[in-house]
């Protein structure tokens, strides 16, 4: 009895604390921001104790400040100069770019790229694992290759930051009527979440197709 009451205490504390120690991770790293105002217009100077948040305040704040400046011309010009710029420097010019894409096709409002989780056969034949779809390999990788094709990112557990970029033919993939919120959830968990049956997605899945940009 007393082990049954630990394992009950121990599965209410442990997703807490993860989840507690996640928050004081973050916060920590975006009150950092705070060193870009002058020492004394902190608010550490000008409370005379420090409280954890500002940062993030202040982050959000040049996030906003910087998406608005971003949409008008003079902002434009100014981000179209600095990018030329990096563009010089050789190092910073690969990683750069390379992230660039990267974002650019993550967030981007017009693409499907990490939006659809499917069923792919890896590490080899028989063995499924689950998949983000990530568009096409691009014609310079597809002209070596028989047939359309798809890129699919298959994440490791428990780290979904980590995995494998692969590249398969469309007709091997099996879509999932789960959303990639649902498909992660099973993945760093190590399988032990399963998707809801309950929580399914009401609308029909979106056939797969190849209209995902390049990469």
């Amino acid at each position: 009895m007393l082990k049954k009451y630990l394992i009950t205490g121990l599965l209410i504390w442990i997703p807490l604390a993860i989840t507690l120690w996640v928050l004081d991770l973050i916060v920590t790293a975006m009150d950092r921001s705070l060193l870009l105002l002058p020492a004394d217009w902190r608010p550490d100077h000008l409370l005379g104790f420090h409280i954890p948040g500002f940062g993030v305040i202040l982050s959000v704040a040049i996030v906003l400040a910087t998406g608005v400046l971003g949409h008008n011309i003079i902002g434009r010009r100014l981000v179209i100069w600095w990018e030329e710029l990096l563009g010089r420097i050789p190092i910073v010019r690969s990683i750069y770019s390379s992230v660039k894409q990267v974002s650019d096709t993550m967030f981007s409002s017009s693409g499907n790229s990490f939006r659809k989780a499917v069923l792919v056969e890896f590490p080899q034949r028989g063995q499924w694992s689950i998949g983000l779809v990530v568009g096409t390999p691009g014609a310079r990788v597809t002209r070596h290759l028989r047939g359309d094709m798809m890129t699919v990112f298959v994440p490791t557990a428990p780290n979904p930051t980590s995995g494998y970029t692969i590249i398969v033919n469309p007709a091997e993939v099996k879509e999932l009527d789960i959303s990639v919120d649902e498909a992660l959830k099973f993945i760093i968990s190590l399988g032990v979440v399963a998707p809801n049956e309950e929580g399914r997605r009401t609308h029909k899945p979106a056939a797969l197709t190849s209209e995902t940009p390049d990469a």
